[in-house]
């Protein structure tokens, strides 16, 4: 590849939330292209309802990985319901439009650049970590939801907390908790609004790079989910109530009463609901099984099946997935 052309993508990349659905519609774009006319128009990329990537899809992904030897299924969505599919599709449209006019739109570079993506997220598994010194065996252990007789549904996800924050202690820099305590919270609401969709982000996005309100959106109800509860989270809870939303605030167990204090502070205590993840979970699992002990197992594995279909979509790394037993 021609040094001028890697430079370009890698600095694009640098900036770029690297997940499975971006890397497809790049792969998309760039199959577009062969068959177009420079400048590229990326409004004739958009559907007709304006949300997403016209022909994108875990298909239309394949059939351009089959031509490199990549049988294995990469997206499931394929970036059709990627949270800013079209965003990102116009920025890179524009990065192409920019190459050909510097001469350095070689196609075929470009498409093996996006492969190479790829190829580097599917190699990842969680039992890499042994191999890396840095990380404890102990953090390489996939993380358990223990549903059964011997621990109530909060200690179960107490103790998958435990897991999290034990595997966060053994990888400098690693962020496990709050992946784990959004996506759960992002299950359990998928679960519960069930068959109304729910755009989910990964833990790297920030909202406030975003037009995000907060975690996530239901009605006129917005979610904040966070390990540690601060100023700048009850602002957001401001803000949303000033534009007539209802804020709900979910933190650990330890952290309520911060979050209540700080919201005391602000003088919004009685505007904010605040939850522990633990009851925030826990209760809709008895509510789905009706109380009844004898689904406890079915109930969490559609929380489960849900959470990982969610990591799977929207984050690079597969060792956040949970088991469950």
């Amino acid at each position: 590849m021609n040094l001028s052309l890697g430079k370009r993508l890698d600095d694009f990349v640098a900036g770029l939330e690297l997940r499975k659905g971006n890397i497809a519609v790049s792969l998309l774009v760039t199959e577009h292209a062969r068959h177009s006319r420079f400048p590229l128009d990326a409004d004739r990329l958009v559907t007709d309802t304006g949300t997403s990537v016209k022909g994108a899809g875990v298909a239309s992904t394949q059939r351009i990985l089959k031509r490199h030897g990549i049988t294995t299924i990469f997206a499931k969505a394929g970036g059709r319901t990627s949270p800013g599919s079209v965003a990102h599709m116009r920025r890179f449209v524009s990065l192409l439009n920019d190459l050909h006019g510097d001469g350095l739109a070689d196609l075929d570079a470009i498409e093996s650049f996006w492969v190479d993506r790829v190829r580097d997220l599917l190699a990842v598994k969680p039992m890499q970590f042994e191999m890396d010194p840095t990380v404890s065996l102990r953090a390489a252990k996939p993380m358990r939801f223990k549903v059964g007789p011997a621990l109530s549904l909060r200690a179960a996800i107490r103790d998958l907390l435990a897991q999290a924050v034990e595997r966060q202690q053994g990888v400098v820099g690693s962020t496990v908790v709050g992946a784990l305590l959004q996506h759960l919270v992002g299950a359990k609401l998928a679960c519960a609004i069930h068959p109304v969709p729910l755009e989910h982000h990964s833990y790297s996005t920030a909202d406030a790079h975003t037009a995000r309100k907060g975690d996530f959106e239901v009605g006129d109800t917005v979610v904040h989910v966070t390990t540690s509860p601060s100023e700048a989270v009850i602002t957001r809870c401001r803000t949303n109530i000033d534009e007539g939303l209802h804020p709900v605030l979910v933190t650990v167990s330890s952290k309520t009463q911060v979050a209540a204090g700080l919201a005391e502070n602000a003088s919004v205590e009685d505007r904010i609901d605040i939850f522990d993840i633990e009851q925030f979970v826990a209760l809709n699992l008895y509510e789905w099984r009706r109380f009844e002990v004898a689904d406890r197992h079915q109930t969490a594995r559609r929380l489960v099946s849900e959470y990982n279909r969610i990591v799977d979509e929207v984050e690079t790394d597969p060792s956040l997935r949970i088991v469950l037993g």
